[in-house]
């Protein structure tokens, strides 16, 4: 074996944790500093804590926080996205067929709704709002996600 190649041993190094907790073992250096130990390890207390030196956990809860406020914003566009007060002007149906809904009273798609509860017939009736005016306002509306009512569903002739 050679000579001089060899760590020292030390037979009674001092091993000290975070916690207070001090106990001598055999090591290759004189004093070791833990961070956790058999006293105060979550593992062995049965403590419900968590052991992060490196800031993980932190940036785990970050990105879970930042998810979240990724989906409350989502569900926020997609609230106002289908909103009963969006204006019938912002549904591109022309300018005739929405001049003939505001003459009519009918300026938000929650009147709208309203009529179309009633059935086709109840649309049908505002003076210049015609067939192709109806099939496009039906189709804009699911365009922008609203579910129509059954009676809307019918063709009345």
């Amino acid at each position: 074996m050679k000579k001089n190649i060899h760590p020292t041993y030390y037979p009674d190094a001092k091993v000290i944790c975070a916690c207070g907790n001090t106990w001598t073992t055999g090591s290759t250096q004189p004093v070791i500093h833990t961070d956790v130990c058999f006293k105060c390890h979550p593992f062995y207390t049965g403590e419900q804590r968590i052991v992060d030196t490196e800031g993980q956990v932190d940036r785990f809860y970050k990105k879970l926080q930042a998810r979240q406020e990724y989906i409350d914003e989502k569900a926020a566009r997609e609230a106002a996205r289908t909103s009963p007060e969006r204006p019938v002007e912002e549904l591109g149906l022309g300018t005739r067929p929405t001049d003939a809904l505001i003459k009519a009273g009918i300026t938000n798609v929650g009147q709208i709704m309203e009529r179309l509860v009633a059935g086709e017939a109840a649309l049908l009736a505002v003076e210049g709002f015609g067939r192709k005016s109806l099939a496009d306002l039906k189709k804009h509306l699911r365009q922008f996600g609203y579910e129509l009512p059954e009676a809307a569903e019918e063709i009345v002739v």
